[in-house]
């Protein structure tokens, strides 16, 4: 039997969760075969900048085979993106290049390229009452388990205790698997951006304020 175990973020975890970022890179599923050019290019604008930046907000799922999960997290949107976008993304523009020539027919690795240099830094609204974001992936061999439900319960636990009043995530349009989950954990839909396989569902869940306990 395997054995799963939630921790706490730790020096040395990139590798690992970019491998599993990658491994659920195309909509929940393998993106591997479209990343053999570039394997880190979706870790490092999905969980790089959280492990840098809000390491003591996120968890990691580990069993014997090494990292297969973790659920990561943002206290302040708009402050987390002022900081991605002042340190950490002129050093992605300046190691890989904007693409060119026909956007249509660029690779997957182009796109995410071109992500680099123009970011989507969009929130949902009302922003005061979601001001937080979510992340979460797990690989197969973890999934149906229960644990993404407690990691990400845990992530929204420390949101609640430094004040936060609610979270919002973003869901692919493909990806209904995700979506279910994240409904089931009352995740309401607030709005949705793009077209077809493009758009994005943008879902948010209210935090209820922490009540003293009974004397």
């Amino acid at each position: 039997m395997t054995d799963f175990t939630i921790r706490n973020v730790r020096p040395g975890d990139e590798p690992g969760a970019y491998h599993v970022c990658l491994k659920t890179g195309d909509f929940g599923n393998d993106g591997e075969p479209f990343f053999t050019a570039d394997p880190d290019a979706l870790g490092r604008v999905f969980v790089g900048p959280y492990l840098a930046y809000a390491p003591e907000l996120g968890v990691i799922l580990e069993d014997q085979e090494g990292i297969c999960g973790y659920a990561l997290g943002a206290l302040d949107s708009r402050a987390f993106y002022a900081r991605y976008e002042a340190e950490w993304r002129p050093r992605l523009c300046a190691q890989y290049p904007a693409p060119t020539g026909n956007p249509s027919q660029w690779t997957r690795v182009q796109q995410i390229h071109d992500c680099y240099h123009h970011p989507d830094y969009f929130c949902p609204e009302p922003y005061d009452a979601y001001p937080a974001h979510l992340h979460i992936d797990l690989l197969p061999r973890a999934q149906r388990r229960g644990l993404g439900r407690q990691m990400l319960e845990e992530v929204i636990a420390r949101l609640r205790q430094r004040g936060s009043p609610g979270a919002h995530l973003g869901v692919s349009v493909p990806n209904a698997t995700a979506l279910g989950f994240y409904q089931r954990l009352g995740f309401k839909e607030l709005c949705r951006v793009g077209v077809g396989r493009d758009g994005c569902i943008y879902l948010g869940r209210s935090f209820p304020p922490a009540t003293a306990a009974m004397v």
